[in-house]
């Protein structure tokens, strides 16, 4: 029976990816898949299914979506098991609603399984917890990085720093500075803890600690490049103690 499966890869680790994907992945005609999916997952699409690679970079046109969209419906319609395999989840800026809103549109069948999204993970993987019961009840996950095609920002950033106690920013490495700055204006202190996570859960993961007032220029001594995650709030004191990850 045709259908495509719009499926989360998990955030780099190989490890984290679910069972479920893992027997898609072995069991589906034809596997799309991004470019934050891990090589030794994509190693394991066997022999005789065919791999398309549909990974999109910042700045890369829009209708490149477009054309992923129509080769889904076109590869289903021809009766084939179809994998749609995305980094982290599907539902966690992953496009993953916009993909099965246009699969419904064509009568196309789908099915939705979820996959760790690198907000969870990389900061698992940096000792990091997100909610702590004397630290944070409450997480915000954001992008930092919106649809260009919008009318404005939907993000509230400066209702962000009273809103939440930890605030998780994904691909926000490029405005980070704006970021800042509309956060000390909102009211957040230049002692609040900051922590970006390179390549979570990956052998190139590294993270760099510090605090809104310096974490510019740690980030760019560093050489902080996407893909990484940025977290802000008490949460990232937590760190030193925990983490475990690449410790020798």
């Amino acid at each position: 029976m045709s259908k495509v499966f719009i499926c989360g890869a998990g955030p780099g680790d190989p490890g984290l990816i679910t069972v479920k994907a893992m027997k898609l992945i072995k069991n589906c005609d034809v596997v799309f898949y991004d470019r934050l999916v891990s090589k030794e997952i994509i190693d394991q699409i066997p022999s005789n299914s065919e791999r398309i690679f549909v990974g999109r970079s910042v700045g890369d046109a829009a209708t490149h979506q477009d054309h992923t969209n129509e080769m889904m419906v076109a590869h289903a319609n021809k009766g084939k098991r179809v994998l749609r395999l995305k980094g982290g989840d599907p539902f966690i800026f992953g496009r993953g609603a916009e993909e099965a809103e246009y699969l419904i549109k064509h009568n196309v069948k789908f099915e939705i399984i979820p996959g760790i999204t690198s907000a969870i993970g990389s900061a698992a993987y940096a000792g990091i917890p997100l909610t702590h019961r004397r630290v944070s009840s409450s997480v915000a996950i954001v992008t930092g990085h919106e649809d260009p095609l919008k009318k404005g920002p939907s993000v509230h950033w400066s209702k962000l720093g009273v809103a939440v106690d930890t605030l998780v920013i994904l691909m926000g490495i490029e405005h980070l500075s704006q970021i800042r700055s509309i956060l000390l204006n909102s009211g957040m202190k230049k002692s609040t803890e900051v922590a970006i996570i390179e390549n979570g859960t990956t052998k190139k993961q590294r993270e760099i600690v510090g605090n809104l007032g310096n974490i510019i220029r740690k980030a760019r001594s560093a050489k902080i490049e996407p893909p990484a995650i940025i977290i802000i709030g008490k949460v990232v004191s937590l760190q030193k103690k925990l983490a475990w990850f690449n410790r020798t």
